[in-house]
């Protein structure tokens, strides 16, 4: 065993102590960092892909980005520790999580895995039963060294084989961060705008959105989960769904985000939000999708009615008679 490890590095505060805490040992690290469509942080622009650079800049080690990709997909339909309060199956990613650290553990010769984990922060996956099913379920027994909370646990090989000095880790517990915040200050670590990091699983809406993709949807692609955050989201049937956009930018994207077979409906003389129908369009689909842009133009329609369709690069016009009533909408909103 050498004194090598991989380090899964967010950007926040605890992963940020973590390495500081090791790197105070001379253990010699490589830092990982994972980015997901459903990260709060990297809803901003890959916020916290940039933390987590800057930190393993400060500290002068190498750091790896991954994104969680379509295989992910899986993990959260069919999670086998079930899920937090919304969408999150929060075990089952830290162990997907952690198998690619294995697998990139392998890759550069390294021989354990340190994380921020503290025992107790969080309900679902910081807790000593679940840490020990994500080593077991990742295949690292004993190779993940969580430096913030490790007195309160068994000791790791690492620490057995004397490549770390488990006196020197710390006894952090529960889910107050004034033990971090003194650390930090101590070391003089200071801008840490992600001290704990978010993600779009735990809310509410937000996964509702999600489940109704997966129960209706097998083969889920990069476009649907993009299209999941941004718009109004109404379920027609098992085969279609209607995402109107809320403002100009979301009216965009929605235009970005067109795939083969949906259909783009954008009002032709007046301002008025745009409308994406995911699926087919049968049994006057676009009819319904027009007249749910003329509800939410509002007055600014002013009378006007026409509306442009764009499907598989052609174009056509029509018209919609009135406004499509509230408690239609209520019916089928997502």
């Amino acid at each position: 065993m050498n004194k090598k490890a991989v380090a899964l590095l967010s950007g926040g505060l605890d992963s940020t102590l973590a390495v500081k805490v090791l790197l105070d040992q001379g253990v010699e690290i490589v830092a990982l960092n994972f980015t997901s469509t459903f990260c709060t942080c990297s809803c901003r622009g890959s916020v916290c892909s940039n933390e987590a650079a800057r930190v393993a800049n400060e500290f002068g080690i190498p750091i790896k980005v991954l994104k969680k990709g379509l295989d992910y997909i899986e993990v959260i339909r069919n999670p086998k520790y079930g899920y937090g309060q919304g969408m999150n199956p929060c075990v089952d990613c830290r162990i997907y999580m952690h198998r690619l650290a294995k697998n990139y553990m392998g890759e550069i010769g390294a021989s354990f895995v340190i994380t921020g984990e503290v025992l107790g922060q969080r309900p679902m996956s910081q807790r000593k039963d679940a840490f020990k099913s994500i080593e077991k379920e990742s295949g690292l027994d004993g190779l993940i060294v969580r430096p913030l909370c490790a007195k309160h646990l068994d000791p790791t090989i690492p620490e057995k084989a004397g490549i770390i000095d488990r006196e020197k880790l710390l006894d952090m517990v529960g889910r107050s961060r004034k033990p971090q915040i003194s650390l930090a200050e101590e070391c003089d670590i200071q801008n840490y705008p992600c001290p704990s990091g978010g993600c779009l699983l735990t809310d509410k809406i937000f996964s509702k959105r999600v489940k109704d993709l997966l129960d209706n949807k097998k083969d889920v692609t990069t476009e649907d989960l993009q299209i999941l955050k941004i718009g109004r989201h109404f379920r027609l049937n098992n085969e279609t769904k209607i995402v109107i956009g809320r403002d100009e930018a979301e009216n965009k994207r929605l235009g970005n985000l067109v795939q083969p077979g949906d259909t783009l409906l954008e009002p032709l003389d007046f301002a008025g939000p745009t409308a994406m129908i995911c699926g087919p369009v049968k049994n006057g689909t676009h009819s319904l999708a027009g007249r749910m842009i003329l509800r939410y133009a509002g007055e600014k329609a002013d009378g006007k009615r026409f509306l442009k369709l764009s499907q598989n690069g052609e174009a056509t016009i029509f018209e919609v008679d009135s406004p499509v009533d509230d408690k239609v909408l209520k019916g089928m909103m997502i």
